[in-house]
């Protein structure tokens, strides 16, 4: 991998925690104007600018990038937001209760995003992907890392425990109890060499932003004559976590009626189908069954018989789709069909039940999480996983470092 240094943007000493923004795409309008609410400093007031603007204005005006432009300027004049003196790597570690992941944050290049050096497992979707690339053109900056793994590798795991032995430049925990720690590594060098020899990375979080990144660093290379290759905009912001260290939650699904059918014809169509196992349980503990929200009761059921040897064929999810949410509900593709929604295991079985007692669904499936192997196994096979299979968390926090050029 290529990986470098850079000069970043961080929060005034003592301000990481009013800064730190959750990633703007895992919450709506509404909820990001809460969340920022009575705090000026939040970066979701350049992440999602349109929170500064009346309910019901376009996220995609030209005002409202205007306005992320402002306010990220703004911080920075106000010294909310500061430069690092020298070109720097970061270790970011999360703690969340017994779960523990220590990442490291520099800048890596668009060519291994486009070499297939950093692999991808999801596809993007043009209006969020342009959503994101006009804002990196408005602040000339990456403000929201992508979330990289890679298989563990020894020697970065003794630089950075070296790291973190000393206190802690910014230490501080969320609003969900997420204990979040950066340090500014003293010499960046050993870091970026071992980097070096990782053959290859894996988007985990961020497909949409890093595609953007790419598009963005790729137009200015072709506006620029005098490209040479060392233009800062041939880098964008990650943070890679080794592979074990990783935490996948399922994400769950939810359907808005039954296709004409009721609840119990809905369950007695799904026992021709799947294998009844038990009734009552809410969460799957092992690969190949599912439980199913439907009538006011939970029931747990098995993929059973020929299972793909496919690697995304033979995924829960994809089982699901195949055998249940299209022959039985006429869901045809879930990127695009309004009768589906989803719903990250973060939430829990709870959220399910909400939302189906309350009308907002008829049926709702608690899936079994995918592994961090299966993600690897499909992006190095150049597959694509269907829609919103992973859900990872803890989640990364925007605004502790920001990248710009």
């Amino acid at each position: 991998m290529r990986t470098k240094a850079f000069h970043a943007l961080v929060p005034r000493s003592g301000l990481a925690a009013e800064v730190a923004a959750v990633p703007y795409d895992v919450i709506d309008t509404e909820e990001a104007r809460s969340l920022a609410a009575g705090n000026p400093h939040n970066l979701l007031h350049v992440d999602r600018a349109e929170i500064d603007f009346p309910p019901g204005v376009d996220p995609y005006s030209d005002a409202v990038y205007a306005r992320a432009r402002e306010n990220f300027a703004g911080l920075q004049r106000d010294g909310i937001l500061q430069r690092v003196n020298e070109p720097c790597v970061f270790i970011y570690r999360q703690t969340w209760g017994e779960h523990v992941q220590t990442g490291v944050a520099l800048a890596c290049h668009i060519d291994d995003y486009g070499e297939d050096i950093i692999r991808k497992h999801e596809r993007t979707r043009p209006a969020k992907e342009n959503d994101r690339v006009r804002l990196i053109e408005a602040l000339n900056a990456h403000t929201g890392p992508i979330f990289l793994t890679y298989r563990d590798d020894p020697a970065i795991d003794r630089v950075a425990g070296k790291i973190v032995g000393a206190a802690p430049d910014m230490d501080f925990r969320d609003e969900e109890g997420v204990r979040h720690q950066v340090w500014k590594a003293p010499d960046s060098r050993a870091l970026v060499e071992a980097f070096s020899r990782v053959a290859v990375a894996y988007v985990a979080d961020g497909h949409h932003r890093s595609a953007s990144a790419w598009r963005v660093g790729s137009a200015r290379r072709r506006a620029n004559a005098a490209h040479d290759g060392s233009e800062d905009y041939n880098w964008f912001l990650g943070v890679l976590f080794p592979a074990s260290q990783l935490q996948i939650l399922p994400y769950n699904r939810i359907v808005r009626d039954l296709y004409g059918m009721t609840p119990e014809a809905f369950l007695e169509r799904l026992r021709e189908r799947l294998v009844w196992k038990q009734a009552g349980c809410k969460e799957p503990h092992q690969a190949g069954r599912i439980c199913v929200y439907c009538g006011g009761v939970w029931n747990e059921y098995g993929f059973e018989g020929d299972i793909p040897g496919d690697p995304v064929l033979g995924l829960d999810v994809s089982l699901l789709q195949e055998r249940v949410l299209g022959p039985l509900l006429g869901i045809g593709d879930p990127r695009t069909d309004e009768r589906i929604d989803f719903v990250g295991g973060i939430r829990g079985p709870q959220e399910l039940e909400r939302r189906v007692d309350g009308g907002d669904g008829a049926a709702a499936f608690s899936l079994f999480p995918v592994t961090v192997d299966q993600l690897m196994a499909i992006s190095d096979a150049g597959a694509i996983m269907p829609p919103k299979s992973t859900w990872f968390e803890p989640k990364l926090r925007s605004g502790l470092f920001i990248y710009t050029f």
